[in-house]
């Protein structure tokens, strides 16, 4: 501790422990945001792909802030994941890693910011009744379409290529940006399918995207409740069910009879369906020392939505229930037990 004209000073270098674990806590939650901020704007590409980034440089020719670019690489620098010279930044020893998880932080922040920052009035029962909490469907669908690709989709490949028939009718449920439907859609040239999902925005770029591929003629997006889903025209013909990230809110009206409510509906929507291949997270039981990257995030904010997240063991034992059988297990090495389950 030094004197400075009777003000009493405390050099940052030299305070214990305690106080650089606290702060380390707060700077780590300020690069969360602006992890994913650098992630949207671009300059997380570019540094990745050039190994540098002159923020200044960026900023300017972007249209963007320069000492907001600079300050959002300062908080990746105080984390250690990138190394900061003025407006020149290299990368960091966990660069890669981080840059390898960036939608997690997406998720977190930009999509599930409200929910977080509203904690406290997400907390009282008697406040847990209809919409008592808001995310941003757009920016999570943003955020999921890579998580998509970092977790299910090579162990999704995989399960595809075990499939012992050519379908020629595909539905994916919970589809997002369509990019899981196109990819079936390709291998399988005489099919044609139907992505559904709760939110318009990322079935516009579903619509969009299947257009510049050439895929519009064969599939169709359609703005629809998996959980509520009617019989229609389009469904009796589909032979191959997907459902990927979205299966734990089968769980969240009624629990396991939800679950089993909502299995049974899909069998009578989709009379002709085959094979269903449904992907999602368990719930784990890393200790708290232990947890990786997005566990945390992922478990407490589906607590706070009151979202039941199921067990592996849960999951096999409500398909009989409701009359799939499990024929196939896949288990992703991810961060929130991500597992395929393959039923006929």
């Amino acid at each position: 501790m030094d004197q400075l004209d009777g003000v009493r000073v405390v050099d940052v270098e030299r305070r214990g422990g305690p106080e650089r674990a606290v702060a380390a806590v707060y700077n780590s939650a300020v690069a969360a945001w602006a992890l994913a901020a650098a992630w949207e704007v671009g300059a997380l590409d570019e540094m990745h792909r050039h190994r540098r980034l002159d923020t200044a440089e960026f900023a300017a020719r972007n249209g963007l802030d320069g000492p907001s670019v600079t300050g959002l690489f300062r908080a990746l620098s105080a984390v250690g994941l990138v190394r900061r010279e003025g407006t020149e930044v290299t990368p960091g020893e966990a660069f890669d890693e981080a840059f390898r998880t960036k939608s997690f932080f997406h998720w977190l922040t930009r999509g599930s910011g409200e929910l977080f920052r509203d904690i406290p009035a997400v907390l009282p029962v008697a406040a847990r009744t209809g919409d008592f909490y808001r995310r941003d469907a757009a920016a999570v669908a943003y955020a999921c379409r890579e998580i998509d690709e970092v977790t299910y989709a090579p162990a999704f490949r995989r399960a595809l290529d075990e499939v012992d028939f050519a379908p020629t009718g595909v539905a994916d449920l919970g589809c997002g940006s369509g990019a899981r439907l196109r990819e079936v859609l390709r291998r399988h040239p005489g099919a044609t399918g139907i992505g559904i999902d709760i939110a318009e925005p990322p079935l516009r770029v579903a619509r969009a995207e299947a257009t510049a591929e050439g895929l519009a003629e064969r599939a169709e997006f359609v703005t629809g409740d998996v959980l509520r889903l009617e019989p229609a025209p389009g469904y009796a013909a589909v032979e191959l069910l997907t459902c990927f990230m979205m299966g734990h809110d089968f769980w969240q009206d009624d629990g396991r009879a939800g679950a089993v409510a909502t299995l049974r509906r899909l069998r009578a929507v989709f009379p002709a369906a085959r094979r269903l291949l449904l992907g999602d997270a368990t719930r784990t039981d890393h200790p708290d020392d232990r947890l990786p990257v997005f566990t945390l995030g992922f478990e407490l904010g589906h607590d706070l939505m009151g979202t039941y997240l199921p067990t592996l063991a849960e999951w096999e034992s409500v398909l009989p229930e409701a009359g799939w059988k499990v024929v196939d297990v896949h288990r992703i090495d991810g961060t929130v037990g991500e597992t395929i389950l393959v039923a006929e």
